[in-house]
């Protein structure tokens, strides 16, 4: 059995699903019925997929697992013919890009139960989006082998009609950690990280007073922020004020290692961060330049202490500022896919599409998570995005450095010419700079940085007179958007 990863975009129908890819090592094991099909499941994706349809690509003879693709039922069954369809297409589609279609497919259907409903309710009441995708998959010649629905730890088989082995009332699920499926998990180091639901919930909105508070602090730090982003006098200057107050929470962070439980860690986290700094850093990460910068952040020891900052932004994005949340939701992915959490990454970018669905960052981050790309491409272009702007901050003091190796470090800053044998060189040219890319998903050109300063974010040495502190009179800000107008809640956009 291949080990590979699922797509991830929970409860919202994407306009192109993607199949998604690893290239972790193949890890054996033989699946020999239903039972331990349905056992499977959590371990092939990484947790246990709650109201979702999930379709695994196999792959010769032996049916070997490729391709797999996951996505939140719809809701209105009228869609679920158009659904089937385009997952359909999207698996083969995939497949056969990656090297070879599938020869056939396993289809699973995973909802609890709503109130006074059974499991066997819900199986009855799913079985037209079974037909459907079976349907959908056959249309494109590639067969759907099995077809189970798992609700209320049991599962069905819409395939199989000897109730022998497939009984009407349902077959119970394996116990938890009994399996062949749990044992091999575990020899290879595979962790189920529990259900969808609870790993969605990491990144829920604060409800209850604790969210009336979080929501005065948005507004009062909107109301400061909206001026002097109209203003456009000091964009640098704040972009700069997010950064170092975002880097001195992750040092908090990083200095506070979270208890071992999932709830007791994200609830010692929302301690650790004050509701006007969340609404301080949630507001400036709308401006794209501060975001992408915020993006380099995304490995070394603190790269954990990153993750678990956008985590605790994103329950801040409460209403009405939750479409803010798609800024810290995609930096959470982006993290946890560069330090090879595939599971979390999908979670928090499917999460931050369905808080903007127009999120470009997301969009793409999504797209190239799903289809396998090595994230080190992008964690390369953001080092050297980074190099290069702290290379042009760099300030050269004539008394202290010789001046045939201040002429060095100035040549290689400005990409004039070595200095010739007298110690002296020629660069007139340098100053010039190069344009901007207007394609959609590029990094602007980062602004010249105040002279005297070099920033490297968490861990690193911070700008001298860097202002930083909660957002009030000298808080963060961004650009300003054109999708809100003065005086609205907050600033924010789709990039």
């Amino acid at each position: 059995m291949t080990q590979r990863d699922e797509s991830a975009r929970p409860n919202t129908p994407p306009a192109a699903p993607s199949p998604a890819w690893d290239a972790r090592p193949e890890t054996q094991i033989t699946l020999r019925s239903p039972a331990e099909l349905a056992d499977a499941l959590p371990y092939l994706m990484g947790f246990h997929p709650t109201d979702s349809v999930v379709l695994l690509a196999l792959h010769g003879e032996r049916g070997r697992f490729g391709g797999r693709l996951r996505l939140g039922i719809p809701r209105n069954s009228e869609e679920w013919a158009d659904v089937s369809h385009q997952l359909a297409e999207t698996l083969v589609a995939g497949c056969a890009k990656r090297g070879a279609r599938p020869d056939g497919i396993v289809l699973f259907l995973c909802q609890d139960p709503a109130r006074e409903e059974t499991g066997g309710a819900v199986m009855e009441r799913l079985r037209p989006l079974a037909q459907s995708l079976r349907l959908a998959c056959g249309g494109l010649d590639v067969p759907v082998y099995e077809a189970l629905c798992l609700s209320d730890g049991r599962f069905w088989s819409y395939c199989c009609p000897d109730e022998r082995c497939c009984p009407v009332e349902g077959t119970p699920l394996a116990l938890p950690g009994t399996s062949v499926m749990a044992a091999a998990a575990a020899y290879a180091g595979i962790q189920v990280r529990g259900t969808l639901r609870e790993m969605e919930a990491r990144y829920a909105p604060l409800t209850g007073q604790r969210a009336e508070r979080q929501e005065t602090a948005l507004d009062a730090a909107a109301a400061d922020l909206i001026p002097r982003i109209l203003t456009g006098t000091g964009g640098e200057v704040v972009r700069q004020e997010t950064l170092d107050l975002a880097s001195l929470v992750v040092e908090r962070f990083h200095a506070s290692p979270p208890p071992a439980g999932r709830t007791e860690a994200d609830a010692r986290d929302d301690e650790l961060l004050s509701n006007d700094e969340a609404a301080a850093i949630v507001l400036g990460l709308q401006d794209r330049t501060t975001r992408d910068r915020a993006a380099e952040w995304m490995e070394g020891d603190r790269a954990g202490a990153v993750l678990r900052v956008w985590r605790a932004l994103a329950r801040r994005c409460v209403p009405p500022y939750t479409e803010h949340a798609a800024a810290p939701l995609t930096l959470a992915g982006w993290v946890a896919w560069s330090t090879g959490d595939h599971p979390e990454a999908r979670v928090a970018l499917g999460r931050a599409l369905s808080a903007d669905p127009e999120y470009l960052f997301a969009q793409l981050l999504h797209r190239a998570c799903n289809d396998g790309m090595d994230p080190e491409l992008l964690r390369r272009c953001l080092r050297t995005e980074r190099d290069g702007r702290e290379a042009a901050a760099m300030v050269v003091d004539p008394a202290a450095v010789p001046a045939h190796i201040a002429a060095v470090i100035k040549a290689a800053v400005t990409g004039a010419r070595e200095p010739d044998a007298d110690g002296t060189g020629n660069t007139e040219s340098a100053g010039t700079a190069e344009g901007q890319s207007d394609e959609p998903g590029s990094a602007p050109a980062p602004a010249p940085a105040a002279k005297g300063t070099v920033s490297r974010g968490p861990g690193g040495s911070g700008r001298a007179g860097a202002p930083s502190g909660p957002g009030g009179s000298a808080g963060p800000a961004g650009k300003a958007r054109t999708r809100r107008r003065a005086g609205q809640r907050g600033v924010r956009g789709r990039q």
